[in-house]
């Protein structure tokens, strides 16, 4: 079935940027959305944007829709410029060969699920017995052909999720654009679709752009991360690069399971300290006074360790992770996490003793930028 999906797409230009975003911004009225956004990705990519509520994510990909015109900036698919907000080019949605699944599903409740797909297609101009070959192809690839005379309203959440994608997928668009499809399914169907939607990448040959706030689906579907805050794009780059080279505080501790320690610390003679206990070397600031250390989970662990500095803490809860014991404490004011070995369980509140077993695998100053070193 795969090969059927992309057996009659038109062949891809590799020499351009599916995507290409420069220096895009957007205002309402004297209200910064997203402010110098610079993005570009190859064709076949799956770009996530992440980041928290209200940092601009779903502006950018309604820019990319063409329901939103940008203040400044350029968005060009394909090496075609679609939108410039200095010129005045703006082509619109039905012109940009991109497909957009809403995180409402957005389905049109009085037609039935073939009706659902059929309408796109009729609106792109395909004859009747090309609509009807591309649906009954969409229906089976999503497992969903037992439904196509139901409407909206005779099927669950996740059924209806599957015939919002067969209806976008169905036109064969070069970009896909996923405003937050899966928010509205619950834990364990989450997890199922995120490999179909991979699966549906995969298949259409797409570029797909995908927004959400949770970090699990970023680092487990893209190829491509692009960590919003804000309105301004806080790192761009490949999954694996996000995590083991933040270059900020705030993507160091967004990203991950769990998210990394960020620990702030005083020099005193030739040591960074933390409530006076010495965790690295001074020089590791640069000659700063101050700084912020940056700790893996599976670097602290509880209880004292031979040679290690140790702290003293407050245990807060604990959750068993394959194997282990994910166990998060308080030093004062501060949150960290750390690793245990097997099921470690305490009360609430109970003095623990915690080990950082290797140097701070980053530093940053004290406005939460990287420090080269």
């Amino acid at each position: 079935m795969e090969e059927m999906m992309t057996a009659e797409r038109p062949a891809v230009d590799t020499s351009e940027p599916a995507l290409a975003i420069r220096n895009l911004h957007k205002r309402f009225d004297d209200v910064p959305a997203v402010t110098d956004v610079n993005i570009s990705v190859p064709p076949g990519a799956f770009l996530v944007l992440v980041g928290p509520s209200g940092c601009g994510k779903s502006t950018l990909l309604r820019m990319l829709a063409g329901l939103e015109p940008p203040s400044d900036g350029e968005i060009a698919f394909g090496g075609k410029v679609v939108s410039n907000g200095r010129s005045g080019v703006i082509h619109n949605a039905a012109s940009r060969d991109a497909g957009m699944v809403f995180q409402s599903y957005a389905l049109w409740p009085h037609k039935t699920v073939e009706g659902n797909i059929d309408w796109p297609l009729k609106v792109a101009g395909w004859k009747r017995e090309d609509r009807a070959r591309r649906i009954d192809e969409v229906l089976a690839f999503l497992d969903i052909s037992a439904l196509r005379q139901r409407y909206p309203a005779e099927i669950s959440g996740g059924q209806q999720q599957r015939v919002a994608i067969a209806r976008t997928i169905a036109p064969q668009p070069r970009i896909l654009l996923l405003d937050e499809p899966l928010s509205n399914l619950d834990a364990k169907l989450r997890v199922d679709m995120r490999s179909e939607l991979i699966r549906i990448h995969r298949a259409t040959n797409a570029t797909s752009v995908y927004v959400t706030h949770d970090q699990v689906e970023a680092m487990t579907m893209a190829t491509h991360v692009a960590v919003m805050r804000a309105g301004r794009v806080e790192q761009f780059g490949a999954p694996d690069e996000l995590l083991l080279q933040p270059q900020t505080t705030f993507v160091a501790t967004f990203l991950g399971t769990p998210a990394g320690n960020v620990i702030p610390v005083e020099r005193a003679g030739d040591q960074l300290c933390h409530a006076g206990v010495p965790l690295a070397p001074a020089a590791l600031a640069g000659g700063r006074s101050s700084a912020q250390l940056l700790y893996r989970a599976q670097d602290i662990t509880i209880g004292r360790r031979e040679g290690c500095p140790v702290m003293p803490a407050s245990y807060t809860e604990s959750s068993p992770i394959a194997g282990q014991s994910m166990v998060t404490c308080m030093v004062g004011d501060l949150r960290l996490t750390a690793m245990a070995d097997g099921f470690f369980r305490a009360a609430s509140g109970a003095p623990v003793e915690i080990s950082f077993l290797r140097t701070p695998d980053i530093v940053f100053d004290d406005d939460g930028n990287r420090i080269a070193r």
